[in-house]
């Protein structure tokens, strides 16, 4: 029997399989990095085992590293979790060549599905359909075009190598699939250590369904019904649920049984997932996924079943303990993705520290999590910080639960997509079940949410009553405002805020710390009276209508929530610096990463919306465009450089007029 399990993986992953190993009373080992030094999942386990490096390459993906961590632990199997090593052939017998119990499928079955053109000729032979897609051999140009006009626009290029949507980029026209081609083999490269892509058909509006599967060593194959992933944002999954809504029986019939039929073609083993896009009543293959998947718990939610204990006994070599006619489906499940990044600006990630993440108490929610308050989200790995899951009798209801757990949580220090996430589950069309992966560009709506303006100009009067209470001076009455840095104490305290929207809010607050009276925001005058007011909390009446926030502040930057909006008010300076810019205009980096193209030289004429540069950060390539025409003065990074958040990279003589 398995007696001790690493996990060659981080964050919730290897929490999440840390879980139930404890309940099974089977010891854990833990690998990390550099930056994971001190995170949970490093905390949690029996014995956990530095790797050393920062990025995934240096730690998480070094084979040899994490085999001889296995041996310095004593560790007697390796669970690889999803994502990183989970699909890697070469790993799995690397650790059954070290006599360690692989906890997956066999490397054959891995090798069959883990490259996708040859896993799409199996399924076709099979009987699954398929799209039409070809392989990109070479670093020829045109024979890259010939192989997309045979597959024809518009069409994705796809990383032949792993998952997420890393490596993945939508071509509508011939221009395109060069940079495509390109960029898509460099963050293939990067996530999977495989830069090969292929091309394949894209469908407009499809949906993403797969199906769970499970086979034992003993020729049992069954599936555990299917799951809905069709709300993506860059081609990866935000939104899952189980079962799939409206979806005809006969089509579902068709999806379990291709899926099954699969899996014993390839004489598969452990957990995976058939992947398919669907049109109207038309399936088509999309790929298999030979590991957990991260949308795993809304399965366990419906079906009552520990898919990783599973996965260890399989691995244990025992039977599965029930056939298809013994999984029985109840209730419904969801669950999204809680990231680190803004949605209404591209998705651009954040990183920084976690000043509190702190969930609230609503029931039937599951947290798979692998950051807590003080955790620092790094530019080197995926932003997610959190899969929420919510199981109910129905669908609206599990999606009502859900929408309140996310308002409940108190995350603060770094923006997050919560508001968009609730703004989706409460959304008529998702509550329909008019779900497709066109989804978020159907409601732009839902991807820029955020609080209701009467809200941020509400929490803009908390946050400065608040602001007044903490500065001021020692002695003084309660209640009073700060006006020492006033030459004119009767003048009112004046306040101006950033909102999460990037719109400024001000207030002004009459002088001598009234506890009520009038206010006036954005130059337009209002009624207040502050119920109660401390250095945390304010109790505050605006126009009649009471609120209470509480106010967590990061320097100059506040985050003011009551118990459906959270909103981030960063303060403006009140005295703003004077000078002009020594430094010359043109765009910085975003955040930290790795300069992985150069697209211009300096005398270069460009127009807005050029690509300038490409940062790989949190394994994503982020393109650095021109905002406005002009040329290039100077190039600031090459092709190699680590680069700071807000550096300077390119240097622009804008045109005038």
């Amino acid at each position: 029997m398995i007696r001790r399990v690493l996990v060659a993986n981080r964050g919730e992953i290897a929490r999440r399989v840390f879980r139930t190993c404890r309940d099974l009373g089977v010891a854990t080992v833990a690998v990390y990095s550099e930056p994971d030094r001190m995170s949970p999942h490093a905390r949690e386990a029996d014995v956990a085992v530095p790797l050393g490096g920062s990025s995934s390459t240096e730690s998480y993906l070094d084979v040899a590293k994490i085999l001889d961590a296995a041996t310095r632990a004593g560790a007697d199997a390796v669970h690889p979790g999803y994502g990183f090593l989970a699909e890697n052939a070469e790993f799995a017998e690397a650790c059954l060549d070290a006599g360690l119990v692989w906890i997956g499928p066999p490397p054959a079955a891995i090798r069959a599905m883990a490259r996708k053109v040859e896993a799409k000729e199996l399924a076709a032979s099979a009987g699954v359909p398929l799209l039409p897609s070809a392989a990109v051999d070479g670093d020829d140009p045109g024979a890259w075009a010939t192989a997309a006009d045979a597959v024809g626009y518009p069409l994705l290029v796809k990383a032949s190598s792993g998952g997420g949507g890393k490596g993945m980029r939508r071509v509508d026209r011939a221009s395109d699939l060069a940079e495509a081609v390109r960029a898509g083999r460099r963050e293939a490269a990067s996530s999977f250590g495989d830069s090969t892509v292929f091309l394949e058909r894209y469908l407009d509006a499809p949906r993403h369904v797969e199906v769970q599967v499970l086979a034992d060593k003993h020729g049992n194959v069954v599936h555990l019904f299917e799951r809905d992933c069709s709300l993506q944002r860059r081609h990866q999954k935000v939104v899952e649920e189980a079962p799939a809504p409206a979806l005809g029986e006969e089509l579902r019939r068709r999806l379990h049984d291709a899926a099954v039929g699969l899996t014993r073609a390839i004489a598969y083993e452990n957990a995976g997932t058939i992947e398919f896009l669907v049109s109207g009543d038309e399936l088509f293959f999309l790929e298999m996924n030979t590991r957990l998947q991260v949308e795993h718990p809304v399965t366990e939610a419906i079906t009552g079943l520990d898919l990783v204990r599973l996965q260890l006994l399989v691995a244990d070599g025992e039977p599965l303990p029930f056939d298809q006619a013994g999984v029985r489906a109840n209730g419904h499940a969801v669950e999204v993705r809680l990231y680190a990044e803004d949605p209404s600006h591209d998705y651009l990630p954040s990183v920084g520290t976690l000043t509190a993440f702190r969930p609230g108490a609503t029931s039937g929610i599951r947290w798979d999590t692998g950051v807590e308050s003080g955790s620092v989200v790094s530019p080197h790995y995926d932003p997610m910080l959190a899969k929420v899951i919510a199981h109910a009798a129905t669908r609206r209801e599990a999606v009502r639960r859900l929408a309140r757990a996310l308002r409940e949580l108190e995350v603060t220090g770094l923006t997050t997509n919560r508001d968009s996430l609730v703004a989706t589950l409460e959304s008529e069309p998702f509550l329909d079940g008019a779900v497709s992966t066109a989804f978020f560009d159907a409601h732009p709506e839902v991807v820029r949410a955020g609080a209701p303006s009467a809200v941020v100009r509400h929490a803009a009067v908390a946050t400065a009553l608040v602001l007044c209470h903490r500065e001021r001076p020692t002695g003084a009455l309660e209640g009073v405002a700060p006006v020492g840095w006033r030459n004119v104490p009767s003048m009112p305290t004046s306040w101006t805020f950033e909102s999460s929207d990037g719109d400024d809010v001000t207030v002004a607050l009459p002088a001598g710390g009234s506890k009520c009276g009038a206010v006036t925001i954005d130059g337009t005058a209002a009624t207040f009276e502050a119920v109660a007011v401390d250095d945390i909390v304010a109790d505050v009446v605006v126009d009649g209508l009471r609120r209470r926030f509480s106010i967590s502040s990061d320097e100059t930057t506040h985050w003011t929530r009551d118990d459906e909006w959270q909103v981030r008010l960063a303060e403006r300076p009140r005295f703003p610096a004077s000078g002009g810019d020594a430094g010359g205009t043109g765009p910085s980096a975003p955040l930290p990463g790795t300069i992985v193209a150069v697209e211009v030289a300096a005398g270069q004429d460009v127009r807005a919306g050029d690509v300038l540069v490409v940062l790989e950060a949190m394994k994503m390539e982020h393109r650095i465009v021109a905002d406005a025409d002009g040329r290039v003065t100077a190039v600031l990074a090459a092709v190699g450089d680590r680069v700071d958040a807000h550096q300077a990279l390119v240097t622009l003589a804008v045109d005038a007029g």
